[in-house]
């Protein structure tokens, strides 16, 4: 399932993106029954020759598709073909489904795409909505049988780089506020932002993704939950995500990364089962003086890594600010991560760990680590950990703290040796 950058962001209730293996983990929190009632996008005027705009096609189409929520749902069916369109949005009790051969496909227009405020955990200016929206929203399927979004982005990446956007790029999909989502069996390309973006959705937890493949130019998987003081003051925090079966390629940014907007807060993630080719980064840790918030209870575990400049980045001095206003002396927490069973051949550095003065990095534990590297190894400055079993050989500062790794015994092994011997 070839998918681009996936942005996550204070998530859903039960939010699940997957592709087709059969060993899903998270496959149990849904009942995938047929819904009761199903239409073709064709009884509504569209045209797939990508050339007509279908905008109003889908948007009729979905206030149909209203009328049986109370009716145990409804699909809406794409048939092959190119359907061009602007934004729409989606309803509760829906099936989107997305045929072989079908492409939904973004107008390049501006024109095509209404502006909407700023995320209250983001704090400023405008932004293009998105293609497909949903707004508290409950009980939403979109799937296919590798049906593709194509966010044709190339043009508002020009636009944005030249300066001249008057408000924030869009994304290909954008859930807010809603509850038990299923994205699976598509393929999301060019998007001119972030291709799936759920943000604010009920109590923000409980999220899997799995069984994909990524390779987009910036981070494939990025967990943030706010910029600054507008997301200390919204304070949803991004906990409770499962990620596994995973291959990811991101040349110029990081497979798996964590912040740098994290001012909300970002714990309790599982990261397993995954492999990182051709990337800058592989995971990565990102903060800066100014957030608030916190990263902590980080398991990430079976990581198999080739061609990746660094392997492991944890830096507390990057991002920018959401405006001036930000408070100086809000200090991030990052603690309690354990990065175990990794094996990397083709790697630069090993990893590069700069934490904050007043603020360092602690907790930090490493075990099974085996990279191949070609220039220096490790970089530590401002953290603190214990590692086991890691080569090349990791720097003084994360052989400092083994109190902090170690309970009954022995470093944590992960399932159930977790609970039995890590301190958290």
């Amino acid at each position: 399932m070839p998918v681009a950058l996936v942005w996550l962001l204070a998530f859903t209730n039960i939010l699940l993106i997957r592709g087709e293996s059969n060993d899903a983990i998270c496959k149990d929190h849904f009942k995938l029954d047929p819904r009761p009632h199903s239409v073709s996008i064709l009884e509504f005027g569209a045209v797939g020759d990508g050339n007509y705009l279908n905008t109003l096609a889908f948007q009729n189409a979905i206030f149909y598709l209203k009328s049986f929520a109370d009716k145990g749902g409804a699909q809406l069916y794409v048939p092959p073909g190119k359907w061009l369109t602007g934004s729409f949005n989606l309803t509760s009790h829906l099936t989107l489904f997305l045929e072989k051969g079908a492409t939904i496909l973004a107008s390049p227009d501006q024109s095509h795409w209404d502006t909407v405020s700023s995320l209250p955990s983001y704090g400023r200016g405008k932004r293009y909505r998105s293609l497909i929206n949903g707004d508290n929203l409950l009980d939403v399927v979109i799937t296919g049988d590798n049906g593709t979004f194509d966010g044709q982005g190339a043009v508002w990446w020009e636009w944005f780089e030249s300066g001249t956007l008057n408000y924030s790029r869009p994304h290909i999909i954008e859930l807010v506020s809603s509850k038990n989502i299923l994205i699976s069996n598509l393929t999301f390309l060019n998007a001119p932002s972030v291709n799936i973006h759920p943000v604010y959705c009920n109590s923000s937890d409980n999220v899997c993704i799995e069984d994909s493949t990524i390779n987009v130019g910036h981070d494939t998987i990025s967990l943030k939950s706010g910029w600054d003081q507008y997301g200390i003051n919204y304070n949803r925090p991004t906990t409770n995500v499962h990620i596994r079966n995973l291959s990811l390629k991101s040349p110029t940014g990081a497979a798996i990364s964590f912040g740098s907007e994290m001012s909300g807060g970002i714990s309790d993630v599982t990261v397993e089962l995954l492999t990182i080719q051709s990337s800058h980064v592989g995971v990565a840790f990102r903060t800066t003086r100014g957030r608030g918030g916190y990263i902590r209870n980080i398991t990430i575990s079976g990581v198999i890594l080739s061609r990746v400049d660094t392997a492991i980045v944890a830096d507390g001095h990057t991002g920018s600010h959401a405006d001036d206003k930000y408070d100086r002396d809000a200090l991030p927490v990052v603690t309690h991560v354990l990065m175990r069973n990794f094996t990397g051949e083709g790697i630069g550095l090993a990893g590069k760990f700069t934490g904050i003065g007043e603020s360092p990095f602690t907790s930090i534990c490493l075990s099974d680590i085996h990279l191949q590297t070609s220039s220096e190894s490790w970089v530590c400055s401002n953290v603190s950990g214990f590692s086991d079993d890691v080569t090349p050989e990791p720097c003084q500062e994360l052989m400092s703290s083994p109190s902090s790794c170690f309970a009954g015994g022995g470093i944590y092994g992960g399932d159930t040796a977790a609970r039995a011997y890590y301190s958290w």
